[in-house]
């Protein structure tokens, strides 16, 4: 299509369906359904794309793959675009999550349908744009343009406090990407290039390094979030409709943990090194910290969203420890995660649109009603606290692992982490799910229809079969990780080879 390549088309197709929306006109039922259908419509059909994608991709190379470059600002800032073993399952997991998105607001959205789905298909064109680009202005654009739909989407159809929860998501998320901007501004004057393939074959100076490692950790560490840039995240999470607290968690969070794969690591090896004590005392206070104030919350959402951020301090544990385990185990506790955490968001609205109140302590014996629901409920809380035999052991134990061979005593504390997991998550199911069935408004509430069954069934599948085998996720990830261990092996080696040349004062 128009001499453009698949993942020009994956950015591509959203948009065309965004744009046939906008065409709707005529009767307002008419106008909500064929808006509902065509969302549906384009996301499976990205979907689809992006299994071709996957298709023709091979796997057992770390080399950037279905490359397609297009003349745009300057000959050295163009439209760049491919992916390889980060990028590749980071794409299929967002195209994925979006037709259950589509699925799980069919009901729940009633006012301006037709502008909420015309967002959440923009929103997906910039969040593959992140995961595809292969040029860091490209990169950039696509980082902070997905803060617009996604500050529309809490603002329009969030809750009471939707208003402050948008502002306060936006203000906190753009404010840390100035820094990144100025950062890819000095990599460009550097090496007079922002082409990432080449930018990876750059060697920085070792003092520009620090600096640099410091401006995106600003924009990264927020969009992660890590402690104590967080408390967005809670916020927005509470205020969001379901669905944009499945893609917040699913996806816009994995955005920061792949800048740091994407940039941190493989372009300042010296400066990640350098820092990599700070990242795990961040870390490790994020784990212990969130985990402890999820233990005192109220609202479910609000629960699951510390939980996410507890997480995350596995992830970027893992990521820094710079060891082969730690870094497969924290891209694949991104994948686990973004389904998990994204099902559990599901499994919120799912009785917040019969009850609507989101408070714990408005339920209780649900069983006795929801089998059904009781045992998706079970698998996703399971995989949460990972348990073996759920997706969510797989990246937890390896990054832990791998934490364990970079420094013995971070790995100590943060296994109080999962301890405290399993406290919070068990505390919810039990209050939610089992006791008595005494509350007058839960005596008629009805267990899973159709639709909600076809929604969380396919990720009941996915949390078991990647608790009991890994390998594809993990065999995707390993040409690249092992590229970047070399790469980073290399530029430390060369690093204190030239310190020990120096002569030394006297």
């Amino acid at each position: 299509m128009l001499g453009l390549g698949i993942i020009s088309g994956l950015l591509i197709l959203p948009l065309v369906g965004a744009a046939f929306i906008l065409t709707l006109s005529g009767d307002e039922g008419a106008v909500r359904r064929n808006a509902r259908w065509a969302a549906l419509a384009t996301t499976l059909a990205t979907f689809l794309l992006s299994l071709v994608a996957w298709s023709r991709y091979d796997s057992s190379t770390a080399a950037f793959q279905l490359v397609e470059s297009h003349a745009w600002l300057t000959d050295t800032i163009r439209f760049k675009l491919g992916v390889d073993g980060f990028s590749m399952p980071l794409v299929l997991l967002t195209t994925f999550l979006m037709p259950f998105c589509i699925g799980a607001s069919w009901i729940s959205i009633e006012t301006r349908v037709k502008e909420y789905f015309v967002a959440f298909l923009v929103l997906e064109t910039t969040m593959i744009g992140v995961f595809t680009s292969l040029d860091l202005v490209l990169f950039y654009l696509f980082f902070e343009a997905g803060l617009i739909p996604m500050f529309l989407i809490i603002g329009i159809w969030g809750g009471k406090r939707r208003i402050y929860a948008s502002f306060k998501f936006f203000l906190y998320t753009l404010l840390g990407s100035v820094l990144m901007l100025l950062a890819i501004m000095a990599m460009y004057w550097q090496a007079g290039t922002t082409d990432i393939p080449t930018l990876l074959q750059t060697r920085f100076p070792t003092h520009m390094q620090t600096w640099l490692w410091l401006a995106f950790f600003a924009s990264f560490a927020v969009k992660m979030p890590m402690w104590p840039v967080h408390t967005w995240l809670p916020d927005a999470h509470v205020e969001a409709p379901t669905a944009g607290s499945v893609i917040l968690a699913g996806i816009l969070l994995k955005m920061g943990g792949y800048g740091f794969i994407r940039v941190s690591l493989p372009m300042l090896p010296d400066a990640s090194h350098a820092f990599a004590p700070l990242v795990y005392a961040l870390s490790v206070v994020a784990i212990i910290y969130t985990s402890l104030v999820a233990l005192v919350q109220t609202d479910i959402k609000k629960l699951i969203a510390y939980s996410s951020v507890a997480h995350m301090g596995f992830v970027t544990l893992g990521l820094f420890t710079m060891t082969e385990q730690g870094i497969q185990g924290a891209l694949f506790l991104m994948i686990s995660h973004g389904i998990v955490s994204g099902a559990l968001f599901l499994c919120v609205g799912v009785i917040y649109d019969r009850m609507h109140t989101r408070e714990i302590a408005a339920y209780g014996g649900l069983v006795h009603r929801m089998p059904l629901y009781a045992v998706a409920m079970m698998v996703f809380t399971m995989a949460n606290v990972g348990l073996p035999g759920t997706s969510g052991f797989v990246g937890e134990f390896l990054a832990m692992l791998g934490a364990f061979r970079a420094n013995p005593m971070v790995s100590f504390f943060s296994v109080f982490g999962i301890i405290l997991s399993a406290a919070y998550a068990l505390w919810l199911f039990a209050r939610v799910i089992y006791g008595k069935l005494d509350k007058p408004n839960l005596q008629a509430i009805a267990d899973l229809d159709r639709r909600e069954m076809v929604i969380l069934a396919p990720l009941v599948v996915l949390t078991l079969y990647y608790g009991f085998h890994p390998g594809p996720v993990l065999d995707v990830f390993a040409p690249s990780t092992e590229a970047l261990m070399q790469g980073m092996r290399a530029a430390l080696s060369t690093t204190q080879t030239a310190a020990a040349a120096l002569p030394v004062a006297h």
